[in-house]
């Protein structure tokens, strides 16, 4: 049996399996690439929903974990020393799982690398700027009167599908084989739409290559399973 006594979150957030991972976190864009990746991954895992809704992630014992007081956050009781290790930041998450189980990243180092720039694309700009529209488009934002910061975010979030279009321009994963590249902003492109209705106003139809890549990643079983946890309260 693993200890996991030393994590003060899992005594806010008890572990019914401490063998395997445990994964903290809400089905939002970043929430839902671990999730997909523990998927994909097949590795045995056990999600715990924090409600952000409720400012659950501000909770002291997630703060114990995550610092920085944001989902999602996993422990792994096998870490690589053989002992628990807590990983934090959804890019990070996906690099360790990757590594962990030599899956879902290249081992050239050409393309290992070129891989890793796309998540951190994905980490820098597509989501922090899709989520500001999101705020504008769905949240307290709506509300301003001064409309120049949402088109701010439009204009920038075109200008991202843009590049993520032509890098799609001939492929059918955004380098070459599917990878932590496409996890790490399949939900974020699906949340642009289906979340915060942004499809008309940035205008997705004219990015058919992302329409393409969108479709074949959403076909994908473990996608569809991991986009739905840690499953919301009924």
């Amino acid at each position: 049996m693993s200890d996991l006594s030393s994590f003060p979150v899992t005594k806010r957030w008890p572990a019914s399996h401490p063998e395997r991972i445990q994964l903290y976190a809400s089905p939002t864009p970043n929430g839902v690439k671990v999730s997909i990746m523990l998927e994909e991954t097949g590795l045995p895992y056990e999600p715990h929903l924090v409600d952000i809704s409720k400012n659950e992630s501000k909770d002291p014992a997630f703060v114990s974990l995550n610092p920085n007081g944001r989902i999602p956050a996993i422990i792994d009781p096998a870490g690589p020393s053989g002992s628990p290790i807590a990983v934090w930041e959804s890019g990070a998450i996906l690099i360790y799982l990757a590594e962990k189980t030599g899956q879902l990243i290249p081992n050239a180092p050409a393309k290992r690398y070129e891989t890793l720039t796309w998540v951190f694309f994905q980490m820098s700009a597509i989501g922090p700027m899709f989520g500001q529209l999101g705020f504008f488009l769905r949240w307290g934002g709506k509300d301003y009167e001064d409309k120049r910061p949402q088109q701010r975010y439009i204009d920038e979030s075109k200008r991202l599908l843009g590049v993520l279009d032509r890098q799609l321009e001939g492929r059918e994963w955004i380098v070459d084989d599917y990878s932590i590249a496409d996890i790490a902003t399949l939900g974020w492109v699906n949340a642009l739409i289906e979340t915060y209705g942004a499809g008309d106003i940035v205008g997705l139809s004219e990015y058919s290559n992302i329409q393409a890549w969108l479709g074949r990643g959403l076909a994908r079983p473990a996608v569809q399973r991991g986009l739905k946890i840690p499953a919301r309260p009924a």
